[in-house]
Formats: C-alpha cells, sequence, structure tokens
C-alpha cells in the first residue's frame, strides 16, 4: 500500500495513481497553510484569481514546476501546459515520466476559484 485515495478511503497501491493524487494535493495546497511543513503546497492558489495573460500564465508554469521538483521527485517533468475548460474553468496539464515511463495528466483548478 502506497497511501490512501483522498476521495473515497481505499487504498492505494499504483505509483501512478498515488502520484497523481500528490501532485494534485501539492498543486492545490497553499503554500504556509500545512502546519509542520510550512513550505508545503504551491501559489497557484494566490495566482487562480489573476488576469490570465502572458505573464500570469507563465508564473503558474513556475509554481507549478517548482512544486512538483520540491515536493514529489519521483515525477520528472516534460511540459506544463495552461488548459482552458468549457466550463469557464481552467486545468494545467502536466506531461513528465516515472522512471522510464511517460505520463500526461490534467489537475483541475476550478475547486481554487470558489
Amino acid at each position: 500500500m502506497l497511501g490512501m485515495n483522498g476521495r473515497n478511503g481505499r487504498s492505494i497501491t499504483n505509483d501512478l495513481e498515488h502520484i497523481k493524487q500528490s501532485i494534485a494535493d501539492i498543486i492545490t495546497t497553499p503554500v504556509g497553510t500545512r502546519i509542520m511543513r510550512r513550505t508545503y503546497g504551491s501559489m497557484i492558489p494566490e495566482l487562480i484569481d489573476y488576469p490570465i495573460n502572458a505573464t500570469n500564465i507563465l508564473r503558474i508554469y513556475a509554481a507549478t514546476a517548482a512544486a512538483i521538483m520540491q515536493w514529489e521527485p519521483r515525477f520528472k517533468i516534460s511540459s506544463i501546459k495552461f488548459e482552458y475548460l468549457k466550463t469557464a474553468n481552467v486545468a494545467i496539464e502536466i506531461t513528465g515520466s516515472i522512471e522510464t515511463s511517460h505520463y500526461n495528466f490534467s489537475i483541475p483548478l476550478q475547486s481554487l476559484a470558489s
């Protein structure tokens, strides 16, 4: 067992699922909100209400990369893309590798706007 699924409480035994959940948690946790890990998280929650322009999208890319590199060393980032979703929300699409396998997944950020 690698951990617990944050949505249903079941065991996670798959590395990929554990890493996806870990990255989503890292990206959506504001820096400074974990009591024993004040540096845990990312700056994404702080940036999410900024205007969507080239400068702020670059800030989101940098915040995403910095947080993942610091807190999830099992995942090596290849690319980060900002996605616009039909429901007026956004997501971050992350491509990278775990050991020799390549993966691509999307982390929605709509929950941060509420």
